[in-house]
């Protein structure tokens, strides 16, 4: 059974750091791209950063520069290292995760951060 254990999310005043992280199991294929999104209250879902399994990231313009992911292969774990963070940020963060032949794709349960101003 595929599980997705999400960690590192908080509460944090504007300027801060947070570091997330996500651990894929029971996953029998080849991971290919891992990624986060976020949700924040009464918006829809919104890609903040996805990794390709070489390595190749891809960011939404308002976290640039500011935010950083990446893999540990042999781990099935991707990290999402946020700095100077904003009260905007505030949203619960998701992992996704799609492999396989197909393609198919999981997600986490989400974990919440939260900005202060």
């Amino acid at each position: 059974q595929v599980q997705l254990v999400e960690s590192g999310g908080g509460l944090v005043q504007a300027g801060g750091s947070l570091r997330l992280s996500c651990a894929a199991s029971g996953i029998i294929f080849s991971i290919n791209t891992m990624g986060w999104y976020r949700q924040a209250p009464g918006k829809q879902r919104e890609l903040v950063a996805t990794i390709t399994s070489g390595g190749s990231p891809n960011y939404t313009n308002s976290v640039k520069g500011r935010f950083t992911i990446s893999r540990d292969n042999a781990k099935n774990t991707v990290y999402l290292q946020m700095n100077s963070l904003k009260p905007e940020d505030t949203a619960v963060y998701y992992c996704k995760v799609t492999y396989g032949p197909h393609r198919d794709a999981y997600w986490g349960q989400g974990t919440q951060v939260t900005v202060s101003s």
